[in-house]
């Protein structure tokens, strides 16, 4: 019998090596895998590259988890100076790669999807491009870019069951379906636990075969 569902975030989290990329999806502290990400600070791992959105807001589990020194890389589409993150960066205790939003996105989905490269003309003619190939594509200089896949990405669902099927919810939507799909290692909490074929097929957003481990946190 399938059952993907573990019954504590240590164990969800079980392996984890020190030196990964890790996927972390969410705007802000919506659609962020708060447990798991605590689970994370706790469990030990270091020297790993993040991919998020942001640095995060002071305070935040993402911004702990830098200021800790856990992160050697963080690729984000954007830091604030006056953060935690924005600190790091200027006192060279981080590396930081900006990658334009919608092409952070597109790179994730391309290493979930088996996309090797493609041009993107988001950034083409800005400091980004430089020592970059650049191609004229219908008339547009367009950017190359490839795929950025993660060794573990840590998703938050709205409901679950034991095969590892997922549904999200509003905003939930961002980047954790994309993730789910990008990494070795697939590990999602979930608001609710329900039964197997409680989810109708078409509102199953992301699919069992790309989840590895399931841990429930209520609420």
């Amino acid at each position: 019998m399938i059952d993907k569902f573990v019954h504590s975030v240590a164990a969800a989290l079980d392996g984890v090596p020190d030196g990964a990329t890790i996927l972390l999806p969410g705007f802000g502290d919506v659609g962020m895998p708060t447990a798991l990400l605590e689970g994370l600070i706790a469990q030990g791992a270091k020297d790993l590259v993040l991919v998020c959105n942001s640095g995060g807001r002071d305070g935040s589990a993402v911004a702990r988890l830098l200021t800790l020194g856990r992160v050697r890389k963080l690729i984000c589409s954007f830091v604030r100076p006056a953060s935690d993150a924005g600190r790091l960066l200027l006192a060279g205790k981080l590396e930081v790669e900006v990658v334009p939003q919608g092409t952070l996105a597109e790179r994730i989905r391309a290493a979930g999807a088996g996309i090797p490269a493609f041009y993107t003309p988001t950034a083409a003619d800005t400091v980004l491009a430089e020592g970059r190939e650049v191609r004229e594509i219908g008339g547009r200089r367009c950017l190359l870019e490839y795929p950025l896949p993660g060794d573990v990405a840590l998703i938050d669902a709205w409901q679950a069951d034991r095969w590892g099927n997922l549904t999200f919810r509003e905003t939930q939507r961002n980047f954790n379906p994309i993730m789910a799909m990008a990494a070795g290692l697939t590990v999602a909490q979930t608001r609710h636990s329900v039964p197997l074929g409680a989810i109708p097929p078409e509102h199953v957003m992301t699919a069992g075969i790309f989840v590895n481990r399931v841990v429930h946190i209520p609420g």
